[in-house]
């Protein structure tokens, strides 16, 4: 099992966090976890396994072209065979730029995005698989990316810093203060919070609190400090509070998730 991530060209850079290919050559099934990102992503299937999400209470096979929207709990997923994938995986406040969606409507879902995009992401698909060089696969999603941007207003050239700023305050998440944010923004906080939940799908406190939970996933990967140095880091007000807020975005408490392997989430936070 193989994670490459690659940095997006300069004009993809504002919206692009990273591209990445994901290859196993193990035909085996294996039952794994997604945590909340605060991130969209579109994968291309480009092998040949299948992955399965977990809805109520049996397993969905997910499409050839997967658009994750926001996941804000615990998703468990499910692998069958070998695999080759090629992902985009979009800055917290980009994928609206690309997607002619409600963005909120696409949380905790995988949708097949030729549903949303039509056929030329269909034959986008078609042309990665006149190709095995990741590099020339990426080129050409990139290509296409590019096509879809249009110009970017005001609107969406602030929105960019407010998401930048958003995901540098750890207090947020806890007091839930948007008036300072805004004010430095010279816009009122209900028209903040509007043009996050636009382009994100998500409230500010939500994003904020996803950024921490993703900081202190980060810092236990390291496993270099007790939990509760972490839980003091990421600015949760006690260890019990630090607890509860992680198992609702993992289902379990942060000493058990260092007792367990995640593949697919040790790739995502790594």
């Amino acid at each position: 099992m193989e994670f490459k991530h690659f940095a997006p060209s300069d004009i993809l850079k504002p919206y692009v966090e990273c591209f990445y290919e994901f290859r196993s050559d193990r035909d085996v099934v294996f039952d794994d976890t997604v945590f909340p990102s605060g991130n969209m992503e579109i994968i291309f299937n480009l092998g040949g396994g299948t992955w399965e999400s977990a809805s109520a209470d049996h397993y969905v096979k997910t499409p050839t072209i997967e658009l994750w929207g926001q996941i804000t709990k615990p998703l468990p997923i499910r692998s069958k065979g070998k695999h080759c994938m090629l992902g985009v995986k979009f800055l917290p406040h980009a994928a609206s730029y690309f997607l002619n969606v409600e963005i909120s409507e696409l949380n905790n879902s995988i949708t097949d995005v030729g549903d949303v995009l039509g056929n030329p992401i269909r034959v986008l698909h078609d042309q990665l698989f006149s190709t095995d060089e990741v590099t020339k696969r990426i080129s050409l999603l990139e290509n296409f990316l590019v096509k879809r941007l249009v110009a970017v207003d005001h609107k969406a050239l602030r929105i960019e810093k407010v998401a930048h700023l958003l995901t540098s305050m750890k207090k947020l998440a806890s007091d839930g203060n948007l008036n300072d944010v805004a004010s430095q923004h010279g816009i009122t906080t209900r028209y903040l919070q509007k043009l996050v939940f636009q382009h994100t799908g998500l409230s500010p406190k939500a994003l904020a609190k996803i950024n921490r939970f993703k900081h202190s996933l980060r810092l236990i990967a390291r496993n270099d400090q007790p939990l509760t140095s972490v839980a003091y880091d990421c600015g949760y007000f006690d260890q019990s509070h630090f607890i509860r807020e992680f198992k609702s975005f993992t289902s379990i408490t942060p000493s058990a998730y260092l007792e367990n392997r995640f593949p697919v989430n040790q790739a995502i936070f790594s």
